[in-house]
């Protein structure tokens, strides 16, 4: 399941949020938003212990500015309610679980 979230509860919800959190910033009619948010689901299914949250760039575009995202989808990896990484890769669940381990490995970003 993702979980919707606005600029009224992001940073409130990601910081009472526990483990693992992925937020996907996206548009109803963004083609690759869909295909993403489809790997997604699908990665949940095999890593239930990942909490994943949605972002509506065309109701939140507060968020999508202070994210600088530019383009869609986007996709950020939390650790215990703490920004850590943006994470890149291809629209596949074994891709997604890849990027996600490699950016765990990795020092923590600075958040957007």
């Amino acid at each position: 399941m993702i979980r919707p979230l606005t600029q009224f509860d992001l940073h409130h919800r990601l910081e009472e949020t526990p483990g693992t959190s992925l937020v996907i910033f996206t548009a109803p009619l963004c083609g690759a938003c869909k295909m993403l948010r489809t790997a997604m689901l699908r990665y949940g299914e095999d890593n239930p212990d990942v909490t994943m949250f949605e972002v509506d760039t065309q109701q939140d575009m507060a968020l999508a500015r202070e994210f600088d995202v530019f383009h869609l989808p986007a996709l950020f990896l939390y650790i215990d309610g703490r920004f850590h990484a943006e994470i890149q890769c291809e629209t596949v669940p074994e891709k997604i679980a890849e990027a996600v381990a490699n950016a765990r490995l990795a020092p923590a970003a600075e958040a957007p």
